[in-house]
């Protein structure tokens, strides 16, 4: 595989996706949504051998889980390609227009950053929502997808590149490395002559890899430690199901809740109260503190001891850290030393409280009275994502059409020299 002349390729059909109106790109997503209903059974039967044999390589529970198509997901999926063509197109849009003393014009054009490089694991509905979102926003993409989704990835693409051809678009506008060899990664972060940027999607080791080796800008994001914090003058009964909708909804996703905070006030009654309910769905508990003999003497049955390392984790599965602190500002303080970069939530009825925790919280995204599960492209109103950022330059948070252009200034003179 020559995975130089594949980014060339991207390199050189950015420019004809970079020239696309609307309705044709548009034309060209509502296609694809047909193209992948059309193919569902061929799409499942790939998904199907790609979760079997994770199972038999005994991979963890949660990497099987976000390998595996059900209807909902595959629905979700294609209703996303469809949101993203009814989105508003930005390529192209003028804006902060204005004219200087020497008498020149200036505006900025808003338009694609060129070619868009993504490393992402097990999610295979990761390819056509990145697929879609750049094409709607004028990108050509470089993908590498993990090895264990390798099946359904090679049929999605397979189902992109026709829609692609039938639209007289050149192909290599979505080209996918389908190698597993980790040594390729590496090339690919070394091609800045034709790869504009990356984004990884996937563990803190990956995103460290790519910030050490690439040689374009990295945009990171994904990973981060998920805290809610229960003040004293929260609704506890509305807090309880906050909270087990940020733990189960979804435990494999990067917004899952890992670490609970109650303020020690009212620690005594809310353990009362959501030991039961997180009973039902057979949580680990790993318990800090007092907290750990409040659980013991419930006779919690999925209860351990916390270490203070555990704060560190991203549990990605039915598992819990829960710790008292004395109040907002002691919470904050726990976020700042727990990788605290992603989702993170205060439930309380005090305005005051609840600014304190926003303006203290550096998270890409902070919630007042809201599960951490809201972070998600679609969910904020994009259609998909291709990432969530975590970083603090260029964007943050679930990152959509926008979060894939810049700008380039156009200057405008009558003929005009510099005095």
């Amino acid at each position: 595989m020559d995975i130089v002349e594949m980014a060339k390729g991207a390199y050189e059909a950015s420019f004809e996706i970079a020239d696309l109106i609307t309705r044709n790109k548009n034309d060209l997503l509502l296609k694809l949504a047909d193209e992948l209903l059309a193919f569902k059974e061929e799409i499942f039967a790939a998904n199907n051998e790609d979760v079997l044999a994770a199972k038999e390589n005994n991979l963890p529970k949660a990497l099987v889980d976000r390998l595996k198509f059900n209807d909902s997901r595959f629905l979700e999926m294609v209703d996303g390609v469809k949101k993203v063509a009814a989105l508003p197109d930005l390529v192209g849009e003028i804006y902060e227009g204005r004219t200087v003393e020497s008498t020149l014009t200036l505006y900025k054009k808003r338009v694609p950053l060129g070619v868009v490089g993504v490393i992402y694991e097990a999610r295979p509905n990761v390819t056509v929502d990145i697929a879609s979102l750049c094409l709607k926003s004028g990108n050509a993409c470089v993908l590498r997808g993990g090895k264990e989704a390798l099946k359904t990835n090679l049929v999605l693409v397979r189902i992109l590149h026709k829609v692609l051809k039938e639209c007289q678009i050149d192909p290599r506008a979505v080209t996918f490395i389908d190698s597993p060899d980790r040594e390729l990664i590496k090339t690919m972060l070394s091609l800045d002559s034709y790869i504009d940027v990356i984004i990884p999607r996937g563990g803190e080791a990956l995103h460290r890899m790519c910030v050490r080796f690439a040689t374009m800008p990295v945009i990171v994001g994904g990973f981060g430690v998920s805290h809610i914090f229960v003040d004293k003058t929260a609704n506890l009964i509305k807090a309880v199901n906050i909270i087990i909708n940020s733990k189960v909804q979804k435990p494999s996703a990067c917004n899952a809740l890992d670490t609970l905070l109650l303020h020690e006030d009212i620690a005594v009654p809310l353990i009362d109260m959501l030991l039961p309910e997180l009973e039902k769905y057979q949580i680990e508990i790993y318990a800090h503190g007092d907290i750990f003999t409040l659980c013991k003497a419930k006779e919690y049955p999925y209860l351990h001891r916390g270490d203070p390392t555990l704060f560190d984790t991203e549990w990605l599965s039915l598992a819990l850290n829960i710790a008292a602190v004395e109040d907002v500002k002691d919470a904050v303080a726990h976020l700042r030393r727990h990788k605290a970069h992603h989702s993170d939530s205060i439930l309380t009825d005090s305005c005051k409280n609840a600014e304190i925790f926003c303006n203290g919280a550096g998270s890409a995204c902070v919630y007042v009275n809201a599960s951490t599960r809201f972070t998600d492209g679609g969910q904020f109103g994009m259609g998909a994502e291709v990432a969530i950022s975590t970083q603090k330059l260029h964007v943050r948070g679930p990152m959509g059409l926008k979060d894939l252009t810049t700008y380039k200034y156009i200057c405008k003179g009558d003929y005009l020299c510099r005095k």
